[in-house]
């Protein structure tokens, strides 16, 4: 017998800690023609020990192979690796290779200036990162402290009794045999050996809000099942929330099903909406930049006859298109508003790119329960046996509830009698005379109380209560009557409500035990129906999300009909077709998925392989997908989806695989980051549009007068000092407030859209340099004078910076009266760019510059083609805003 062995202290040939654990989850990866669980005895031979326990020789033996059973330590990343890791965005990686080209043609002053920038972008992404790291390590709960085990002291002895003390979860080998009660956490993977009404609060591991009832029985599970459907199996990370079991731990420390999910990389699989955006735009940068050097030089040689000489300016002319301020606006951008997330809503932003993924959503999958619902339920009806409500039904009910948990040494009602007894009230409750209790077990799927009404002696009234099915058969009724009885509890459940059972009996009065065998020849007595709780805050953040272009999609596992309810319960509108349970896309391809997955509101019974299969067929189809979600189960979803969100309370793994951290599982919070993202992702793609549809035009006019002109347009360093004044004026941009028009749609940045936006606008701005070669050539010097040179290059600086301003000023997204009376920073930074351009050439640093003061005509002439210039742009944006709007 395996005790024997296990008494005999001799070493035998033991599996790997979990080989046991393996074989017990055949449910899920083995045949089904296998059965889903060993039976209690395989599994003691396979650990060599026995219903006893191990002795305290084996335990250490055990404990000094396999070690100690703890979680593997995740190794935080440090502030110089998230540095480095920095230093890989794409639009870093362009700055640095035109700093490495700036230094090849030593042009020095262009390569600090954008090795500078590099720099100080790397160290405000790396320390936002860092610092969100550290606040989500500090999240990390402990799974159990100690356990209750099993053990002998002597090896050879097989009549000394095991003891029952309490040590360290740390020291559990497997093989020991420990014991669990209500409230305790599962320390390890265990197989049970005995149980009693158990029932495990898996929510961190699967997500599932109720307590799944679990038995000791060798009774063969339905292989599809998964192992954490498997009755006789508990896991670490699962709590006992009612009853009690004797267990044998099957796996410890890394070979858990918790800490292999704990161990998988937690990173995304693949890019998401930011990293494909921002690879997009980088390469149309890129390809610009690849272009410009050789089509100035090319151009200069051939008509102006011009060699390297002019390669300094060619350089300059490609670090001129370039938004060389962008690595650092975005990183103030997202951390601005991760840190005003944190301060205000508890919103925890790991990945400062995740901040403007969140802002692009426009499809939020999530589950039901803890987000839409409260971990509770509420009374619906109580029913008589005619449908119609019946007051007394709910009363036995309560009797049945309260006396239950008074006699069967229950801790606390489990959630259905705590809304039960608080529907009904105690007090009335206090009048009977509890005399015995039959508790709920997963076999029986009933529960029964026996109690004596004062002023009756000699006799006692059985009040039982639970399942619908297990309750009509201890009843004496017709068969048409209980058909007709199915009939209605099914019209209950499929309308989404919990349903439970209500019969009474009388009984001459005894002193002997009452037993299972005495629930029979009851009289019915009605139903009593429970809903989900609602979120207090569901139903408003619903219709934010709405208002913000969100679609919610509900990925549960729970009955569809349940999940039905909840939506029209909150005012979520359901089409015929938009609930489907997850059996029905097994088959589905994934083209088909997705066109499914577009029209469908609630997907049920869903798997985790499934939530993660939906979310990638949204992604496919081409939406930002977010995903909430706080069970170890849901993991490769989070994995899968643009933004992965948890809450604080979720599964550590879960928590790590995020990259939003939610104080409370909560939508208004989801929307709150939503509005921040998109707050972010508006001024981030405003300083896009405007820079380079203002570089661009720079740009053209460069190249234009380069061949126009028999000296070089601007110089190299006029180049660099008018790109900095104008990248300092634009960091302005991460203190703007966009238009609430903005945040009302998802921010998304589209390359093609902005090819077409800054190739219209850039052309646009072209033209008004090149009227201000017009001015600056016919009006100040006449036909053929066009040589002054310090006089072109002030005149076409002093334009470059108020274009830029007035550009600044009209060209953000729909602001006209977002800012009120008072101006904002984008104003004041326009004005003082505006002032920079007037001011620098008359004074004692232009000639430092190779610029000079203009004469007054000028600059009335330059109002003149502003003016022009103005009435453009806003005719443009008017027709660009309305093909947006089409």
């Amino acid at each position: 017998m395996a005790e024997t062995t296990a008494a005999s202290g001799q070493d035998a040939e033991l599996p790997a800690p979990g080989a046991v654990s393996a074989v017990s989850a055949l449910g899920s990866e083995g045949s089904s023609s296998v059965p889903a669980a060993p039976t209690v005895l395989e599994v003691l031979r396979r650990l060599d020990s026995g219903p006893r326990g191990l002795t305290e020789a084996q335990a250490e033996e055990r404990l000094a192979r396999w070690g100690q059973n703890t979680l593997p330590e995740r190794s935080e990343t440090s502030w110089l690796r998230l540095f480095v890791r920095s230093l890989r965005d794409p639009f870093t990686a362009v700055l640095g290779s035109l700093g490495l080209v700036s230094a090849a043609v030593f042009a020095w002053g262009t390569a600090s200036v954008i090795l500078l920038l590099v720099v100080v972008s790397c160290v405000l992404r790396a320390t936002g990162e860092y610092r969100a790291n550290g606040s989500t390590a500090a999240l990390r709960e402990l799974v159990a402290t100690t356990a209750t085990v099993l053990r002998r002291t002597d090896d050879h002895d097989m009549d000394v009794a095991s003891a029952a003390r309490e040590i360290p979860v740390y020291d559990l080998v497997p093989g020991d045999v420990i014991r669990l009660g209500p409230g305790d956490l599962v320390p390890a993977d265990v197989r049970l050996l005995r149980s009693s009404g158990l029932t495990v609060h898996q929510a961190a591991l699967t997500g599932e809000s109720a307590p799944v009832a679990k038995h000791a029985d060798d009774i063969p599970s339905e292989p599809d099942r998964g192992p954490f459907g498997q009755p006789q199996l508990c896991f670490q990370g699962s709590s006992v929330a009612s009853g009690s079991a004797t267990a044998v731990v099957t796996a410890t420390g890394a070979h858990t099903r918790f800490a292999d999910a704990h161990g998988r990389p937690s990173g995304r699989q693949d890019a998401s909406a930011f990293d494909r955006s921002v690879h997009g735009i980088s390469w149309i940068l890129i390809r610009f930049m690849l272009l410009t050097p050789p089509l100035v030089l090319m151009a200069n040689a051939a008509l102006r006859d011009r060699g390297l000489e002019t390669l300094p300016f060619a350089v300059a002319v490609a670090v001129g298109l370039t938004p060389e301020m962008l690595p650092v606006l975005v990183t103030m951008c997202l951390a601005r508003g991760a840190a005003l997330l944190a301060r205000s809503h508890g919103v925890i932003v790991k990945r400062l790119p995740a901040l403007h993924d969140v802002g692009a959503v426009d499809v939020l999958c999530l589950d039901k329960t803890g987000t839409l619902t409260q971990d509770r339920p509420v009374l619906d009806r109580a029913l008589g046996p005619d449908g119609r409500d019946d007051p007394d039904v709910l009363h036995w009910a309560a009797v049945n509830a309260w006396w239950t948990l008074q006699l069967a040494d229950l801790p606390t009602p489990d959630a259905l009698d705590e809304t039960i007894l608080d529907a009904a009230g105690e007090d009335e409750l206090m009048a009977y005379e509890g005399m015995a209790a039959i508790p709920f077990d997963s076999v029986r799927r009933i529960a029964t109380a026996v109690i004596r009404t004062p002023g009756r002696f000699g006799r006692h009234t059985l009040v039982v209560k639970g399942d619908v099915e297990a309750v009509l058969g201890c009843c004496t009724l017709a068969e048409e009557e209980r058909e007709r009885l199915r009939g209605l509890a099914a019209q209950q459940a499929d309308g989404g409500l919990r349903v439970l059972a209500v019969a009474t009996a009388e009984r001459p009065a005894r002193a002997r035990d009452y037993t299972p065998a005495d629930e029979r020849d009851l009289a019915f007595r009605g139903l009593i129906t429970l809903r989900d709780a609602l979120a207090p805050t569901a139903a408003d953040a619903l219709k934010v999300l709405t208002d913000q272009g969100v679609t919610v999609k509900i990925l549960t596992g729970d009955h569809p009909g349940t999940a039905a309810r909840v939506c029209r319960d909150l005012g979520l509108p359901l089409a015929a077709d938009a609930v489907l349970t997850a059996d029905r896309i097994g088959g589905l391809g994934d083209a088909e998925l997705a066109c499914l997955a577009r029209r469908t509101t609630v997907f049920a019974r869903c798997a985790p392989d499934d939530k993660a299969r939906i979310t990638h067929a949204l992604r496919t189809s081409g939406h930002a997908v977010g995903f909430l979600g706080d069970g170890v189960n849901d993991l490769p979803a989070l994995r899968t989806a643009d933004v992965g969100i948890a809450p604080r309370e979720a599964a550590d793994v879960a928590r790590e695989g995020a990259d939003l951290v939610l104080a409370e599982k909560d939508l208004t919070a989801i929307a709150h980051a939503i509005t921040a993202g998109r707050h972010a992702g508006g001024n981030i793609a405003t300083y896009l549009r405007i820079t380079l549809s203002s570089n661009l035009g720079n740009v053209i006019a460069m190249l234009s007068a380069g061949l126009l002109l028999p000296f070089l347009p601007m110089l190299p360093a006029q180049v660099l000092v008018q790109n900095l004044c104008f990248d300092a004026a634009q960091l302005a941009f991460a203190h703007d407030h966009p238009h609430p028009s903005v945040l009302r749609r998802p921010t998304v940045l589209r390359p093609r859209d902005l090819l077409r936006f800054i190739t219209g606008f850039g052309v646009l701005n072209a033209v008004a340099d090149l009227a201000t070669f017009g001015v600056l050539a016919l009006a100040l010097h006449g036909p053929g004078t066009g040589d002054d040179e310090a006089v072109f290059h002030s005149g076409w600086f002093t334009e470059n910076l108020l274009t830029q301003a007035l550009v600044m000023l009209l060209m953000r997204a729909a602001r006209r009266g977002a800012e009120g009376r008072m101006p904002g920073p984008v104003t004041w930074a326009a004005a003082t760019l505006a002032a920079v351009g007037v001011l620098l050439p008359p004074s004692p640093l232009g000639p430092m510059l190779g610029l000079t003061a203009l004469p007054i005509v000028y600059y009335l002439l330059l109002a003149a083609v502003l003016v022009l210039y103005a009435a453009g742009l806003l005719a443009a944006r008017a027709r660009y805003e309305r093909r947006r709007a089409e």
